[in-house]
């Protein structure tokens, strides 16, 4: 694999990545929500991983060989990216920045008495438990950020198309590396623009929309109806364009 070849898929790829699509959609509208856009962002990044080694299993391959299964898997997908557009517009009105400072203090941080009576220190030990109990909820929307994330990206059928169809194009089979060598290097390029340009699009979309309640209602609106439309295109072009 050359340099030339490198900087092509290089090119080809942070074009992708900064074409605005679902993985924007979702980015934009995690950043101004409660769960933080770190879970939802990890979780796209994720999905991205899992492509690479199915493509350097040659898992991928296998699919691509099959249109029929190519053709369902992207069906899944556009109906997933329906109803993630669905409740994402479904909530518009509700929508506005969370800022983890603006949070209620716990009653956890509240000192408890230093009273010497021993028959008051197990209320006060239960008081400090009951009151921390909310804090080890708090891994659940998390998790429910990143799998939402991880789906999206696994099942976005513009991933797809990156991963069956234009990295084995830059992939150089007179080379010294190894096909599954250079397919995972493509991969984790691809991994590594990713992180940039996302990680940069949900930081700017906390910047942007942190003063701005309207306007965060406005993005979130616009992000749900943009992944219905993405959703009613590729349905449309998969079972209806024929």
């Amino acid at each position: 694999m050359d340099i030339a070849q490198l900087t092509g898929f290089l090119l080809v790829s942070v074009t992708l990545a900064c074409t605005p699509g679902a993985d924007w959609a979702y980015i934009i509208s995690s950043a101004i929500g409660p769960k933080g856009y770190c879970a939802a962002v990890w979780g796209l990044l994720t999905g991205y991983l899992f492509h690479t080694v199915l493509l350097v299993c040659g898992v991928a391959a296998l699919v691509a060989s099959s249109p029929q299964l190519l053709l369902w898997l992207t069906m899944a997908g556009s109906l997933y990216l329906l109803w993630l557009g669905i409740i994402t517009l479904a909530s518009w009105r509700s929508a506005k920045f969370y800022s983890g400072s603006s949070a209620t203090p716990s009653a956890s941080m509240t000192p408890v008495s230093s009273s010497s009576d021993p028959t008051e220190l197990p209320f006060a030990a239960a008081a400090v438990l009951t009151e921390s109990r909310p804090l080890l909820k708090t891994a659940g929307p998390w998790r429910g950020a990143f799998f939402k994330g991880l789906l999206t990206s696994s099942t976005n059928p513009k991933a797809l198309l990156l991963y069956l169809a234009l990295i084995p194009q830059f992939i150089d089979h007179s080379a010294a590396w190894p096909l599954s060598l250079q397919t995972g290097a493509l991969g984790l390029t691809h991994f590594a623009v990713s992180v940039l340009v996302y990680f940069s699009i949900a930081f700017a979309s906390r910047l942007l929309l942190r003063s701005r309640p309207l306007a965060a209602r406005i993005v979130t609106a616009c992000s749900g109806i943009i992944m219905i439309g993405l959703s009613l295109v590729l349905i449309y072009e998969q079972f209806l364009g024929f």
